[in-house]
């Protein structure tokens, strides 16, 4: 069960174990986790691709995210999934670590220490509401700046590595803004057959709501949100647009707390980065 790092080459492998535990394929999020975080694998005994895969995404030194705990039903209940969970926990050591469980995979995190903070609803459907158009694209690199600037609160750990590489990730970036300055900012990216919204940042629900229908009214694709339940008004206002309830995660912690602000975070980049 040796683990090693893993990189771009071995996207198809991480692809092909994603479908073998009938997730998509989700070769577009999966590239961006192999730029933007430590993905580790162990291959597979018999030398079929990989036996399983865990990813850590460090937010400096402040908060860490593990997330693509796969492990192929062949080598179920061997141990790879703790073996590779203690690695990347040692990785985030000093950190606040977050991730979201599935109610299969919750055990193993309670068994490691997490804790659930929040239930998380993820809707899914085609958005029937209309685009306000109170807030604008973003194109300019001061604008990326800008936004960088303004997460680094609500966030509360530094994860602009991340948020620079929103123009080329994303298919869509947009900010609000109000007498001058940024009081959020949103994007959408495709996912196989689906456009997930996230991040959403912002001061308040209503600029939130401002957010997401200016990214996806009229789009063809079905939308996806992962909507914190403390959000409850968010999670009424997208049931009441067509983006219905499809499944709940737990949001979980290990550490005194989560950094940030809670209130103003919306939506995640995907469950994968928090």
């Amino acid at each position: 069960m040796q683990i090693r790092r893993l990189d771009e080459s071995d996207l198809d492998a991480c692809a092909a174990l994603a479908v073998s535990r009938d997730w998509g394929p989700e070769r577009h999020k999966w590239r961006f986790l192999l730029e933007v975080g430590e993905a580790y694998g162990i291959d597979a005994p018999d030398g079929e691709g990989l036996a399983a895969t865990t990813v850590v995404t460090l937010y400096g030194d402040d908060h860490a995210v593990i997330s693509m705990v796969l492990t192929a039903s062949r080598y179920a209940r061997q141990g790879m999934a703790r073996r590779l969970m203690d690695h990347v926990l040692a990785r985030a050591s000093g950190r606040t670590v977050s991730l979201h469980a599935t109610e299969n995979g919750r055990p193993l995190y309670e068994r490691v220490g997490f804790r659930t903070i929040s239930g998380v609803v993820t809707h899914k459907g085609h958005f029937t509401g209309q685009a306000p158009g109170v807030t604008r694209e973003v194109k300019d690199p001061d604008d990326v700046e800008a936004i960088v600037a303004y997460d680094a609160g609500p966030f509360g750990a530094d994860r602009s590595a991340v948020l620079r590489r929103m123009p080329a990730f994303h298919e869509r970036v947009r900010v609000a803004e109000s007498g001058g300055r940024v009081t959020g900012f949103g994007g959408v990216w495709r996912n196989d057959d689906t456009l997930v919204v996230g991040p959403v940042v912002a001061d308040d629900p209503a600029t939130a709501r401002d957010l997401i229908a200016d990214l996806v009214a009229g789009v063809e694709l079905p939308v996806r949100l992962d909507l914190d339940e403390r959000h409850p008004e968010l999670v009424a206002w997208a049931a009441e647009h067509g983006v219905s309830h499809y499944f709940g995660t737990s949001a979980m912690v290990l550490g005194d707390g989560m950094p940030g602000d809670f209130r103003r975070l919306f939506t995640p980049t995907m469950q994968a980065l928090g």
